[in-house]
């Protein structure tokens, strides 16, 4: 799926389905921002369907939805569209940028889990994998 194809609420509707995991019209309704009408809800799943963004299951007399990507394959797939855009596919700039944030706030564990993750990263390339 490729979210910048995705309308405003159809994003919504993801969003609160990568959050929930599964739920009917009704419920992702409820929790939508200014929701539109119901009638409306199941219009845009019906598209998202179509798109091949979501699809449902029945459960009894309600229609249960889920999206189709797994959330870890749509957010490598949004960090990539983020480093293309933003820093010209450069995960350094990036990480650069993030940890000169000072919004970062990254303690000294999560600053040791990281270059074990470069280093492992180093290592695999030197090994040639």
């Amino acid at each position: 799926m490729v979210r910048a194809e995705l309308s405003r609420r159809e994003r919504q509707i993801v969003d609160i389905l990568f959050k929930v995991e599964e739920a009917s019209a009704a419920s992702i309704r409820a929790v939508m921002p200014d929701p539109p009408s119901d009638a409306t809800v199941r219009t845009i799943l019906r598209i998202l369907e179509q798109k091949g963004v979501v699809k449902h299951r029945r459960d009894g007399k309600r229609f249960l939805y889920c999206v189709c990507k797994s959330k870890s394959g749509e957010g490598k797939s949004a960090i990539r569209r983020v480093l293309d855009i933003f820093y010209g596919g450069s995960v350094e700039q990036a990480l650069a940028a993030h940890l000169s944030d000072p919004k970062a706030n990254l303690d000294t564990e999560q600053l040791q889990r990281l270059r074990r993750l470069i280093d492992d990263a180093a290592s695999q390339k030197e090994s040639g994998q």
